[in-house]
């Protein structure tokens, strides 16, 4: 299936730096994520009534967060590897990462909402602002919008 989407081009600058920027992010993320979470999350475990079915479900779910955080770091990696080399999936792994990315507090909601919005096609940032501009002109003929 072809999509008559244009594929935005974007200056140089803005996906260098948005290359950058991934990198970086991606970078501390993979070294930021520690074991502490364990250790924090055990010591209040001495105020519950079966403290070992509850560490047990813990250590489940801090497995899969620490999957989601190495394929999240590298997807990032790979995604300001592209961007900076110019790779014809960059694209595809930016709006990838940025999309992942949305759960980290700020800076992945930063980096990945302006991800999102610069990687867009241009048709789809078009096509909605003209929905909302219609849809704003039905509010101005309601009558109880005077």
């Amino acid at each position: 299936m072809i999509s008559d989407d244009r594929i935005p081009q974007y200056p140089s600058d803005r996906s260098r730096v948005l290359g950058i920027c991934w990198g970086l992010f991606a970078a501390v993320w993979l070294v930021s994520f520690s074991n502490t979470a364990t250790v924090m999350f055990g010591s209040l475990l001495g105020r519950v009534p079966d403290p070992f079915t509850m560490m047990a479900f813990f250590h489940f779910l801090y497995t899969l967060v620490v999957a989601l955080s190495v394929v999240c770091g590298a997807l990032g990696i790979l995604a300001g590897w592209a961007l900076l080399a110019g790779q014809r999936s960059r694209r595809a792994l930016t709006l990838i990462a940025g999309f992942l990315s949305l759960s980290d507090i700020p800076l992945g909601i930063t980096l990945g909402i302006y991800s999102l919005v610069v990687l867009l096609p241009i048709t789809a940032r078009h096509d909605s602002a003209t929905v909302v501009d219609d849809r704003a002109g039905d509010l101005r003929g309601h009558p109880s919008a005077t």
